[in-house]
């Protein structure tokens, strides 16, 4: 979230779509309808399925899965046609004045300029800002061995070819006027240009006349000329589980900075996380490309420590006239921490600070490609710590074939889950159980009441929480099972030596008890503390060796700082754990509640909160003021923790989005910010009933590849497979856990297939007769509901159907429908297929069949 949960009931305007908080974030929707409550807030819902947050929409949509860029592209079309936008906000705090590379083209035919069609990638070249006076920058020429450019905007993702893309120029060439047809503001007009009324009827289903309404109602709040209000974007997984889902984010935020919406309160662009740590999952590199604080892994061809920080670490791109903060800029201080924190005294100056310690990832690691590997052999064993990959899926046979073929599997969890009872799946007979040579090893792991630590929540809050009960029986905590793993494979290496033992012979376990450590010890060391004396040059302040930094601000680059995560630190200080704070005090009344938990970074609550004021530092809504520039003071003030240089003066124009290079938001993400285009365009699911109405002849996202395996098989109509299939989540349920729990199956014992009443008519179907849906991978069979939540639609002028499926359901559980119940995993049915940006499998809008089973 870049605001957080609270603070929607600030806002006047709601747009949700790929989510259903009110049943699968039930306590966080109160602040939705807080919002409604008290400031007459509007909601708008859009969503395939007629939901409980659509039952208190003031206007409900239902749109075709997998066609949120056609829709959202029609609201930005639709903004800018009747000049619905923010334009002070747009053209200084945005790239909309930015001028594009000549040579530049939109994806009118499906693809931009720069694509390969033999290798199914872009060069990006084109994908760049003008220099003044330089319409068509060149590539710099590369440098030895390919390591390193000017600026980490173009830096070589893991896989990719490793010779020096282009950089951004240091200086950007502007029009404020926004006339110029090369600038960002007429290259997004002409792009979605194509998104009219008409189209999007024809791409989501949604009538014409009801997506006027639509846009009419939230494009409203710029009507007129208003800046004083503002709207918030909501959204979940119903977004991100797409082969375009980062785009379908990224265009919600082009949205968003059209209208000015963006760091003001009752603002933002917010994800509704499906776990409760996901959000913190991320933030320490639960994800093969990045590590702790978002930090980019080292690839083979960064050399040396210096070589990896060029790549990596952005150089300012703004127009002359304007001041970039480019807080990556400070990348090297955050990195040499971290490895300080990983190796202590092993990394110093003169080895590199351990540098080559750190694995170089060479290819991808997502999660699909882990299980394609492991079915080709590739990967011999797998440890699954929480995570129950056989009903994850994508493709959940595939998965079990996998797992056939690995010399060992280690799954700790609370429940004996699918992935450690693979070999009892449905449809494995015991002969052939017995030639599954798999060892499996089970270890009862604690769950969340049984274990202290952090959660982070949606709203980036690191919240404390303490364990409710011990372990029962022999299950032990997860800490204790990892380091015990740990100092057994480190002991072995002491012992018998190895290939390259150093970086586990060299790691620091400084913990009072290593066998368990405390996490109050490992959020010690997250946060951070000085290894030497540490003064602040602005205010003079001294830390002192062996103290707790109070903030990221104070890290170092000379090895006197260690830090696991410059995200966090300031979480855990001197003053103590802030994460444990439970103030509840709010003098803003704006639901910011400072001294409640620690949001990172540094406790702001709302992020790049600069842009809630206009050029001159004056908030735009002075009843909902979160920071302003203080001329007395000079310095930045506020009832939030300015997200900025709070000693840079308006005059300097110092951007609000200080995590970008330029220093303003991005409408137009230049380089190799996306894998797929820099502005988001409508490509149709993998599996989509019709051929994209866009451009006929490029119907997917062109730089998605196939899995090629004889498990990846991929659906068409041809083929009879004509209904959209999509899943979801019940309130009485989590997951793939509750159904071991008796009062969950009570409450919904066995899974349903949510088909069209028109559709139930067709085929001779009636409520509770059992089912099978059918896609090119497996059948799945569960009980009709038959429903009028979800309706036939007209798409591109043929009849579509639409039908859902919970995803809780598997064959561990409690069973007490034993034999009579279809105990089917719904990720039998899914694709793998994934997003070329996040590598998230499209869990949403696969095509299927369906018949009485």
């Amino acid at each position: 979230m870049t605001n957080g949960w609270i603070d929607i009931k600030n806002t006047d305007m709601m747009l949700i779509m790929g989510g259903n908080p009110a049943e699968n974030h039930p306590c966080g929707f109160k602040w939705p309808v807080e919002a409604k409550r008290v400031r007459n807030a509007k909601l708008l819902v859009v969503d395939p399925r007629y939901t409980r947050t659509a039952a208190v929409a003031d206007m409900f949509l239902q749109i075709r899965a997998g066609t949120d860029i056609a829709f959202l592209g029609g609201l930005i079309h639709y903004a800018i046609e009747n000049q619905r936008i923010a334009k002070d906000y747009l053209i200084n705090h945005t790239n909309a004045a930015f001028l594009i590379h000549d040579d530049f083209k939109v994806a009118d035919d499906g693809v931009f300029s720069g694509f390969n069609a033999a290798n199914q990638t872009y060069d990006k070249a084109t994908w760049n800002y003008q220099a003044p006076g330089d319409p068509k920058p060149k590539p710099a020429p590369p440098t030895a061995g390919g390591a390193g450019q000017v600026s980490g905007e173009g830096a070589a993702r893991p896989g990719t070819p490793d010779a020096q893309p282009p950089s951004l120029p240091p200086a950007a060439a502007f029009d404020v006027s926004l006339q110029n047809p090369a600038c960002v503001y007429q290259l997004l007009r002409k792009h979605y240009s194509r998104y009219t009324p008409e189209m999007v009827e024809r791409i989501t289903g949604i009538p014409k006349d009801q997506f006027l309404k639509a846009a009419d109602l939230f494009t409203s709040i710029r009507k007129d000329g208003d800046v004083k209000k503002v709207g918030t974007i909501i959204y979940a997984v119903g977004w991100t589980q797409h082969s375009f889902g980062s785009q379908i984010i990224r265009t919600a935020a082009m949205l968003q900075l059209l209208l000015g919406n963006v760091g003001r309160a009752g603002g933002g662009v917010n994800a509704l996380r499906g776990h409760s740590n996901i959000q913190g999952a991320t933030d320490v590199a639960g994800i093969f490309d990045n590590l702790p604080g978002y930090l980019k892994v080292p690839i083979p061809a960064d050399q040396d420590f210096a070589a990896w920080m060029k790549r990596i670490t952005p150089t300012s791109s703004k127009p002359k006239e304007w001041d970039s903060w480019n807080y990556w800029s400070n990348t090297p201080k955050f990195a040499v921490s971290f490895l300080k924190t990983m190796y202590g005294d092993a990394a110093t100056k003169q080895n590199d600070w351990a540098y080559n310690y750190l694995p170089k990832v060479d290819r991808e690691y997502s999660w699909a490609h882990i299980w394609d590997d492991m079915y080709r052999g590739k990967v011999k064993g797998l440890i699954a710590f929480g995570m129950n990959g056989v009903a994850i899926g994508p493709n959940s046979q595939k998965n079990i074939d996998a797992l056939k073929k690995a010399d060992w599997l280690v799954v700790c969890d609370i429940y004996p889950e699918e992935t450690s009872g693979f070999w009892q799946s449905p449809g494995i007979n015991p002969d052939e159980m017995k030639n599954i040579k798999t060892e499996v090893y089970r270890l009862p792991g604690a769950g969340f009441a049984e274990k202290d630590g952090t959660f982070v929540n949606s709203a980036r809050w690191l919240q404390w929480k303490w364990a409710a009960v011990p372990t029962p029986g022999e299950a032990k905590l997860d800490q204790e099972i990892l380091a015990r793993i740990f100092l057994k494979v480190r002991e072995f290496y002491k012992k018998d030596g190895g290939k390259f033992p150093e970086p586990i012979l060299s790691l620091t376990w400084n913990y009072v008890d290593p066998q368990n450590p405390s996490l109050s010890d490992v959020a010690k060391e997250l946060n951070g503390r000085a290894l030497a004396d540490v003064t602040d040059p602005a205010t003079q302040q001294v830390i002192k060796a062996g103290q707790q930094l109070p903030g990221f601000a104070f890290l170092r680059d000379d090895g006197s700082t260690a830090s696991g995560n410059w995200i966090w630190c300031g979480s855990w200080t001197e003053a103590g754990a802030l994460m444990q704070r439970r103030g509840t005090e709010d003098p803003s009344g704006l639901g910011i509640y400072p001294n409640w938990a620690w949001s990172w970074p540094m406790n702001r609550r709302v992020m790049y909160n600069r842009a809630s004021c206009d050029i001159n530092g004056n908030p735009w809504d002075p009843d909902r003021r979160q920071v302003w520039w203080n001329e007395a003071q000079k310095r930045w003030i506020g009832n939030d923790v300015p997200d900025f240089k709070v000693d840079s003066p308006p005059k300097d124009h110092m951007g609000p989005f200080i995590m970008n290079p330029e220093g303003i938001g991005r409408i137009f993400v230049p380089l190799a910010g996306m894998a797929d285009g820099p502005f988001p365009e409508h490509y149709e699911p993998f599996e989509s009933p019709i051929a994209n109405p866009l451009h006929p002849q490029q119907s997917n996202n062109p730089v998605v590849k196939k899995y090629t395996t004889d498990m990846d098989k991929y659906g068409t109509t041809s083929q009879g497979y004509t209904i959209v299939c999509t899943t979801y989540r019940l309130t009485e349920h989590y997951h793939y856990w509750t159904k071991n729990n008796p009062m969950n199956v009570q409450l919904v014992p066995e899974m349903f297939v949510e088909i069209p009443v028109e559709l139930a008519g067709e085929l001779g179907i009636q409520g509770g007769e059992r089912v099978k849906v059918t896609s090119a991978r497996a059948t799945y069979l569960a009980k009709a509901m038959v429903t009028r939540r979800i309706r036939p639609m007209t798409i591109d002028g043929k009849k579509v159907y639409q039908i859902g499926i919970p995803i809780h359901q598997g064959f561990r559980g409690i069973q007490e429908d034993a034999g009579r119940v279809p105990r089917s995993i719904v990720n039998l049915l899914s694709p793998t297929v994934t997003d070329p940006n996040a590598y998230t499998p499209e869990f949403k809008g696969f095509l299927v069949k369906l018949e009485k089973a």
